[in-house]
């Protein structure tokens, strides 16, 4: 019988530790949703009997499917528009040698630096004169390309064949065709990475919503939560159930592609 060492020992008994206390908020606020808010204030921990309550109060206090629907839809737009645009700049990045892109590269990188907090005047007076507000294209065109997704892209496109984009083009195949082709099937775990990734920071996106959407028609998921703790007291049953329905749709997308999303970004690492 194999003796176990006590060093293995401690280590596993503290990841033990650390998955408990990660863990545990997801568990509090699936229990939390099933109590009242007096329950909840107590610390309760077992599951209570005010899940139907909660789920009737929330239905008459807001239009959560107004805004499930307005999330939804503004960020699987995004994740799709995002996708397309990075994919194709990474893609044109590593295949097309060309001077000075290691520079524009190095510029992008250097974009990351900048505050969203900085440039977020500057994007409201631009979109309000172009009447942008409380629409799907004024919430996605500040995040449809960003740095981190291009930089992904290029860094997975290094363990792309370029013998096959030659092969390709002796066939004649056009540059579109390559791509769609043969650069998306088989980057295709990038792909799934690059959208889990997107589509949870558009799902969460808080700040740029707030100030874009301004009417209660194109209220999204974040903003709803907020709005239950702007009362006077909370109602903190409603409040756990609506956090768990917005936290449904990213944990769905992640176990659903969880061993694309490690295949994509080892990937990206080597």
């Amino acid at each position: 019988m194999k003796r176990v060492k006590g060093t293995e020992v401690l280590k596993y008994t503290f990841l033990v530790i650390v998955c408990l206390f990660s863990v545990f908020p997801f568990y509090f606020m699936i229990v939390g949703a099933t109590n009242s808010s007096v329950e909840i204030i107590k610390g309760k921990l077992s599951f209570g009997n005010h899940l139907w309550a909660n789920v009737r109060t929330l239905a008459r206090t807001v239009h959560l499917g107004r805004a499930f629907w307005n999330s939804l839809r503004n960020a699987t737009v995004n994740t799709v528009a995002s996708l397309f645009v990075c994919s194709l700049a990474g893609y044109g990045f590593q295949i097309y040698r060309e001077k000075g892109k290691d520079t524009l590269m190095s510029l992008l990188l250097l974009s990351m630096m900048v505050p969203f907090a900085t440039i977020m005047v500057p994007l409201f007076r631009m979109f309000s004169t172009l009447r942008l507000l409380d629409t799907t294209a004024g919430f996605i065109l500040p995040s449809l390309s960003t740095a981190f997704l291009i930089f992904f892209f290029r860094q997975s496109s290094e363990s792309f064949p370029i013998e096959t984009v030659q092969a390709a083009r002796v066939d004649g195949l056009g540059e579109f065709g390559i791509f769609f082709r043969i650069f998306v099937p088989i980057m295709a775990p990038t792909f799934a990475a690059a959208a889990i990734v997107t589509f949870m920071g558009a799902w969460n996106n808080y700040l740029w919503p707030l100030i874009i959407m301004q009417s209660q028609s194109s209220q999204t998921m974040p903003l709803l939560i907020t709005g239950l703790t702007a009362g006077y007291t909370t109602d903190y049953g409603i409040l756990m159930l609506s956090v768990t329905i917005t936290t449904l749709p990213t944990l769905i997308l992640f176990f659903t592609q969880q061993k694309r999303f490690v295949e994509g970004v080892l990937g990206s690492v080597k």
